[in-house]
Parts: structure tokens; sequence; C-alpha cells
């Protein structure tokens, strides 16, 4: 008996729900508005900008220690288990800013208990289930899942200095940690699912008679062992390591580059929210280029539009020159991680692709936790941020040739597995 299509894949629904989870997730509002908040912070807990941006760094570096491991969960059980727990964990943790004192221990626990859950909600959880859903179409979705970020970043910086303008910081924080308990949990709890093969489905949109993995296989791919015994898994690490240290550490200082510069409040977040901009552009953007072009690049040409991005800031003279140089840089940091999950998936494979992807992950997350503090260390010992600008411009020039080095593809995408039932679904069929 012949099964009838589905008028729309399923696999994009699990998009929609993980795009969704990570525009009201709380990496928008604790990674893009940290700018945003800076100020703020420095006020209510009297001390200098490079000790709260010392909160980023713990946010960002402690989940570099959980990750790898947390990959590997995710290889054995899946998903969406760990996706929906540490959900609700980071919402509550969000609403317990409410009880945060002026002592700055207090905020720099808050931000680690949030880096400990976003083990779990980084990138890697999200792209692992794309990944099995998604084989030829696998750049654009990953795209489109990851866009949810972008979308993040352009709202959220702007609507948390309206938070902030009105409730205060404490309460900014709380209401997040409310929208993400009410609406992305349960999005997430219906609506994401691990992968095609229980639903009788097979990647970018085929069907098959059984619930299994076809031929009871496993996903092909390296072990964790064999890949970081291969140059190319030091190549990409390396690269994304020094983008991220670039692009992260001016993300989290741009509003006050801005605000130094005599841009009011408003203007400077408008420019963090035009960075969200640019992030959204280079997501939706890289991920349909690399289905059809070579992914390393693709990669190169993004991020050497992201030091340019830099330069510009470097020596900004206007809002106008500002305002671009901060949707350029933007644009690199919304491509690393749609780019980084398809090189980890094209060169190692899904077999241990959570364990290698948050690796990787981990040092993409320490790097930008680093370089956002020698931004604010920059400033505190010359009072400029052009140093801090002029190198990470160099860094991510490096980093962009670095991923030129790389080889052809070792795991291209499947050819359409026919079952005598149907063929796989195009975007275009939508």
């Amino acid at each position: 008996m012949t099964k009838t299509r589905p008028r729309m894949f399923y696999g994009w629904w699990v998009v929609v729900a993980c795009a969704f989870a990570l525009f009201l997730g709380p990496i928008p509002i604790m990674i893009f508005s940290f700018g945003v908040f800076l100020r703020p912070l420095v006020q209510e807990f009297h001390t200098g900008r490079g000790a709260i941006s010392f909160a980023f760094t713990l946010q960002t570096t402690i989940p570099a220690f959980v990750l790898p491991f947390a990959g590997r969960l995710i290889d054995r059980v899946g998903a969406k288990r760990v996706i929906v727990l540490s959900t609700v964990l980071a919402a509550f943790i969000l609403m317990s800013a409410y009880f945060c004192s002026g002592k700055i221990w207090h905020l720099y626990l808050f931000y680690v208990a949030l880096g400990i859950t976003a083990a779990g909600l980084a990138p890697v959880s999200y792209a692992h289930a794309i990944a099995h859903w998604f084989d030829r179409f696998r750049g654009l979705a990953l795209s489109c899942t990851m866009a949810g970020l972008g979308i993040g970043a352009v709202i959220m910086p702007s609507v948390a200095q309206q938070l902030i303008a009105r409730v205060g910081w404490r309460l900014t924080f709380v209401t997040v940690g409310v929208a993400v308990l009410t609406a992305a949990v349960p999005v997430l709890s219906i609506f994401l699912k691990d992968r095609p093969e229980p639903m009788g489905l097979l990647p970018d949109g085929g069907m098959h008679a059984s619930r299994e993995p076809l031929n009871g296989e496993v996903d092909p791919g390296l072990t964790w062992r064999e890949a970081t015994r291969d140059p190319v898994f030091w190549l990409v690490s390396c690269a994304f390591i020094l983008v991220s240290a670039s692009v992260q550490g001016c993300l989290t200082h741009l509003a006050a580059v801005l605000a130094d510069r005599g841009t009011p409040a408003q203007a400077a977040a408008l420019a963090t929210s035009l960075f969200g901009g640019g992030l959204l552009l280079g997501r939706a953007g890289s991920g349909y280029f690399l289905d059809r072009f070579f992914a390393p690049q693709v990669a190169a040409i993004i991020f050497a539009s992201a030091a340019l991005g830099l330069g510009l800031l470097c020596i900004a003279g206007s809002q106008q020159v500002a305002f671009m140089a901060a949707f350029l840089v933007g644009i690199g940091l919304g491509a690393e991680v749609d780019i980084m999950a398809y090189l980890i998936s094209r060169y190692f494979g899904l077999r241990w692709f959570g364990t290698i992807y948050g690796t990787i992950f981990a040092g993409f997350t320490v790097a930008g936790g680093v370089g956002a503090y020698l931004m604010g260390a920059a400033f505190d010992a010359s009072g400029s941020y052009s140093l801090a600008l002029g190198l990470f411009c160099v860094a991510a020039l490096i980093g962009a040739v670095l991923l030129l080095r790389l080889g052809p593809y070792r795991f291209q995408a499947r050819t359409v597995i026919q079952t005598g039932v149907e063929q796989a679904m195009l975007p275009s069929e939508l």
C-alpha cells in the first residue's frame, strides 16, 4: 500500500520549534543583550566594566567544562530530553535575578548557574536534531533554526533597554524567565522530535515503512578520539576560537563603545539590534550557500566581512559608519554556529556529532568569554577600545585563512534514498 506524503515535511516543524525556543531562550537576553545591561550593572554593583565583563566570561566559560559531556549525553539519549530540561532550569534561574543583592558575588553566582544550564541549550543540542532530520538541505535547515537567535539578537536588546528603563534590570530578567517557561517549554515538548525514523520518515522528507533506522545502521562518522587526532579538527577549532573571541568581544561592549563616543542610549541599543540584523542575514545567507558551494570558502568570505566590520568600528568617526560596522560584525557571528555544525557533520559525520561539536563549541564559548573580558580590561587600562578592536580584526582574518586550508568533505550529502514509495521533499514543495 502506497503511503501519502504529508503536505509539509515534519522536519520543518522541528525547525520552527527550535527557532522559536532559541529566540525566546536565555541566549538572546544573556549574550546578545549583555552590552545593554553593562552600564546598569556597573552602577548597581559599584565596580568597573572589567569586573562586570567577568560575569559574562563566567557565563560563557563554565559551559566549556560541561559541553563535551552534554554532547555525549545528547548522542546517547537524544536532544529533546536535554533541551527541555535545560530550558526549564534556565527559566527558573532567570527569575531568580529578583533576589540578587548589590554584592558582586551574587551576580557571579547568577551567571555561573546560567552557564551550567547553557550547556544543554547551546546550538549543539538543536543542531544534533536538525542534522538527523536533514541531509541534502542541512545547511538551509540549520540556518533557519539558528535564525531564531538572529531574530532574538535583533529584538531583545531594544526590548531589554525599554524594560530596564521601566522596571530595572532584575525584573527584566524575571520577565524573560516567565516567557521562557510559559511559551518555549510547551512548544518544545509538543513539536521537537529527535529524528525522523520513528515517524516512518527519512531525512529531507522521504518515507519508508519501518519505524526504525534503515537496516539497523548507526550513523556514519568518526569517533571523538579519531576526530581529535585529525588535523582538520584543530584547524576548525583554532579558526572558530579566533573569530569567536573577536566578534563576541565586540558584541558585549558594542553599546558601550558607541555610548563612549556620545551616542544616545537608544541609538546604541539600535546599533546592537543592527548587529542582530547582520546576524540574522548571516544565518539565512550562510545556510543557502552552504548547500550549494564549498563551505570553507563561504565561511572565509563571511569571516573576512566580520574582520572588515571590526576594522571600521575601530576607526569609525560617525554613527553611520559605526552602524555599518556593527552590521558586518553581526554577519560574522550569525554564520559561526551554522557553519561550525555544517563543517562538523561533513568532515566527521553524525556518529559522535554531539560530542565532537560539544568539544569544539566549548573552545568557542571560552574564546567568546575571554574576548569580552579582554575588551573590558583593555578599556579599564587605556580608556579606549581601539587597540582591542584592531587586534580582533587581525584575529578574525587569520581565522578566515585557516578555514581555506580544509580539504574536501569526508561525508558528502547522500543521494536520495528510494523505497518504492516516495522521494525526498524539496523546500520549494512546502
